[in-house]
């Protein structure tokens, strides 16, 4: 019963208007994000039709449960704030595709739906983000995940310089066996290009993300 309800609640993430840095890139504009976790590998290439939503096809790894997803996935920016100093974002993204087995896992294939939040706030110094996902992945399973992360600029750079922040990300997954996972890392970013690298602390696994925009 919960399962069913839960893809109910989801569906106006993938197919509603409005509604992420930055999922929705300027419009006409390509983005690739490379993403890594504890649990997940996934790349995602989308494109941006305007300022308040993308879409894109993304192909992750689940690596503790030996299966992968291909998905279409649209993300919406829902909320923009800006003040003096700050900028805050709400975005809501989701996804649906097809679920199969890799690594010797003979499970049929299924439905994979997903959907949650992202959301940061930022001035030229700190940054707040955070972010969740619930997975319902037939026979494969479901799961449900979400993140905060904390973090300063050592020095402001002007635009175009290489810019520096460093970070801790603190994540919870209910049903996993270690379910807080602690994670400092360093992100650079220069033009259209964003890197992080990082060390999970808990499950002593290294991190790497990278996104350009075209």
């Amino acid at each position: 019963m919960i399962r069913p309800l839960v893809s109910l609640l989801l569906l106006p993430l993938l197919f509603s208007a409005p509604a992420p840095a930055r999922p929705v890139s300027y419009a006409g504009g390509w983005t690739l994000i490379e993403e890594s976790d504890r649990q997940v590998s996934s790349a995602l290439v989308h494109y941006t039709p305007s300022p308040s939503w993308s879409i894109g096809l993304r192909a992750e790894t689940n690596r503790d449960g030996d299966f992968a997803i291909y998905s279409v996935h649209p993300t919406f920016l829902a909320k923009r704030w800006f003040g003096g100093d700050y900028q805050g974002n709400l975005y809501l993204h989701g996804g649906i595709g097809r679920a199969t087995g890799i690594n010797g896992n003979s499970q049929d294939d299924a439905t994979a739906v997903y959907g949650g939040i992202m959301a940061d706030w930022e001035t030229r110094s700190l940054f707040i983000g955070y972010r969740s996902r619930y997975l319902e992945a037939g026979n494969f399973g479901d799961q449900f995940m979400h993140a905060a992360r904390f973090g300063f600029a050592p020095y402001e750079g002007d635009s175009g310089d290489l810019h520096t922040w460093l970070m801790l990300e603190i994540d919870h997954r209910p049903e996993d066996q270690k379910p807080l996972a602690a994670t400092p890392l360093v992100r650079f970013f220069k033009g259209p290009l964003l890197l992080e690298l990082g060390y999970n602390l808990t499950v002593n696994q290294p991190l790497l993300n990278f996104t350009y925009r075209l």
